[in-house]
């Protein structure tokens, strides 16, 4: 780990020179670096700046475009699909979810459907953002395949996550963002680069066995989450999200990892008013009362509180925006090197927080 907290803003602001170097328009720039950068101050590094090189690599060999160009292949009514012409993740998965909540608040539903998209980060990002607009949210995106069907020993399918979002009244958004593998592919990286083992439940070598040594598990395959359960899941979310749209599926799907290949990823996004359900003031107490009773229960031993899914993160945001971001080593490395790369003086973007100012909110 970096021994000295991060500016976050500093660090979007390098994010953000290195997207615009790319080709990539400055309005649309600041949202790619947001997407990236709430990752980490959500404290889910495997998704954060970790992957700037990677978009880079991307944006640079063309995989990606830098200007997105968003396309309606199809507009009936409630449903809108989308062709996203290999654009940049966020800014399609952005426009998208805003599309889904237009539509909601006229039909009751939007549902969306993008093809021909690359990844996005986080799906909380996107599901909050339609939460925040008073919309219960469902998203789901299909990627690169790092996991064998069961019983097989060859990558079909990825790990494929989905998100479900609702506002929460006076708290935070209520959101769930998984991924249907017992832990996101950034995370082994992330594991690599700190040098540290990972569980030996989290993956398999290329024959087959199970490894602690991330390296051996970046050549084999994650293991799906709750055994077949997760696997018939992620199957279902690269239907809904691969299939239906006309985007790629299984093996057709590039990740993030890959600097040369289209992605052909495809999403799902719907939108739920709340309003053609309840008064959202109604909903909005409802929920207020509903994590009240989730913190009722006596705390078991080892935990200091009980949570509700979504409020570690919005903790986690609160206080790294004062206090700053710890990076491992590693991805700092990679960071100026990537500046190097886009001819960006990684030093004069990033700079520590003033330590005066370090305190939990």
């Amino acid at each position: 780990m970096s021994c000295t907290p991060l500016s976050a803003e500093a660090l979007k602001d390098f994010a953000c020179a290195v997207y615009q170097q790319a080709g990539v328009p400055p309005a649309d720039a600041d949202l790619a670096a947001d997407a990236l950068l709430q990752a980490d101050l959500w404290g889910h590094q495997s998704h954060g700046l970790l992957r700037l090189g990677w978009y880079y690599a991307r944006l640079r060999s063309g995989a990606m475009k830098g200007v997105t160009r968003l396309q309606t292949v199809i507009d009936a009514g409630a449903v809108s699909v989308l062709d996203g012409n290999d654009g940049v993740g966020p800014v399609i998965a952005h426009q998208a979810t805003e599309e889904a909540v237009r539509r909601a608040r006229a039909h009751g539903v939007g549902i969306v459907s993008v093809r021909h998209s690359n990844h996005f980060g986080t799906c909380m990002y996107f599901t909050r953002q339609g939460a925040l607009q008073n919309c219960a949210m469902l998203m789901m995106s299909n990627g690169g395949p790092n996991m064998a069907p069961w019983g097989g020993l060859q990558k079909k399918i990825g790990t494929n996550p989905w998100s479900i979002g609702v506002p929460a009244g006076k708290h935070a958004p209520m959101i769930m963002d998984i991924a249907n593998s017992g832990v996101a592919r950034g995370k082994i990286y992330l594991a690599n680069n700190r040098h540290e083992p990972i569980p030996a439940n989290w993956a398999v070598d290329a024959q087959g066995n199970p490894t602690t040594d991330p390296k051996e598990a970046l050549k084999g395959f994650i293991l799906p989450m709750a055994g077949h359960k997760g696997y018939a899941i992620g199957v279902m979310v690269d239907v809904m999200s691969g299939v239906l749209s006309g985007s790629g599926f299984q093996d057709q799907v590039h990740g993030p990892y890959d600097p040369v290949n289209r992605s052909r990823a495809g999403h799902f996004i719907m939108a739920l008013n709340i309003d053609a359900f309840q008064p959202i003031a109604e909903f909005q107490t409802r929920m207020e009362a509903y994590i009240a009773s989730l913190k009722s229960v006596p705390v078991a031993a080892g935990h200091d509180t009980v949570y509700y899914p979504g409020e570690i993160e919005a903790e986690a945001d609160v206080r790294h925006r004062v206090n700053g971001l710890l990076l491992p080593a590693d991805t700092l490395s990679a960071l100026e090197q990537v500046g190097y790369e886009a001819g960006i003086a990684w030093r004069d973007f990033v700079r520590p927080v003033d330590s005066s100012n370090h305190s939990s909110p």
